[in-house]
């Protein structure tokens, strides 16, 4: 059977990495210790695939515009503390090294900065499968389409041939800017019926199921 999409781009914390608990209690650990307004769990997790400074501000609405920047690095100083232990999602690298495997394109897209997409990249050892990435600080932070449009355009295939697989809305709205095919995955950020309401081709559990949909779709 002939292939219907030749570029998959994933998205990373949440998607990938099993990350987003350490995301979102980074968050509220940084709120607390400069004694800012602590977030929910949900409004911790809804920001996870922003930028760092669009998902802060998105998080903590009511800080002062001059405490943005220590709550980045107090972010960040709790995240570092945890990031080179979070694992991969379980069938995520057994995926994701077939799809390369069977010859497909293979990007990232996501609200990780440069640094951190490195080091994650480095400190799971996937680094090897993935053609292209963009991240954040590169170029525009999702939904804004420019992450796809650029990926697309670097590896020089069409939105039709193209898919992007995510676990928030932000992810399915990149996609959807971009004119681009989308599968939610239901295990990160964003619950379920969050992701049903934008209308991927696929919602599914795990990357079990995502093996699986690839195997009769992709």
């Amino acid at each position: 059977m002939s292939k219907r999409y030749d570029l998959i781009v994933f998205d990373w914390d949440g998607t990938v990495m099993d990350s987003t608990a350490v995301i979102a209690s980074s968050i509220q650990m940084a709120c607390r210790d400069l004694q800012l307004t602590v977030p929910s769990d949900a409004a911790a997790r809804h920001v996870i695939g922003l930028g760092l400074q669009q998902a802060l501000r998105h998080a903590v609405p009511d800080a002062p515009e001059e405490m943005y920047e220590p709550l980045v690095a107090r972010y960040r100083h709790h995240f570092l503390a945890q990031d080179g232990a979070i694992p991969l999602f379980a069938g995520a690298r057994e995926t994701i090294a077939e799809l390369h495997a069977a010859g497909y394109w293979l990007a990232v897209a996501t609200g990780k900065n440069r640094n951190g997409l490195d080091r994650a990249l480095t400190s799971s050892d996937m680094q090897q499968y993935f053609h292209a990435t963009r991240t954040a600080d590169q170029t525009r932070s999702k939904p804004d389409p420019t992450m796809l449009l650029e990926l697309m355009d670097e590896l020089g295939v069409s939105a039709e041939r193209t898919l992007m697989i995510g676990d928030t809305t932000h992810d399915l709205l990149l996609a959807q800017n971009a004119k681009v095919a989308a599968v939610a995955l239901g295990h990160g950020a964003h619950p379920p019926e969050q992701l049903r309401e934008l209308s991927p081709l696929a919602l599914l559990d795990d990357f079990v199921q995502l093996r699986a949909w690839f195997q009769a779709n992709a």
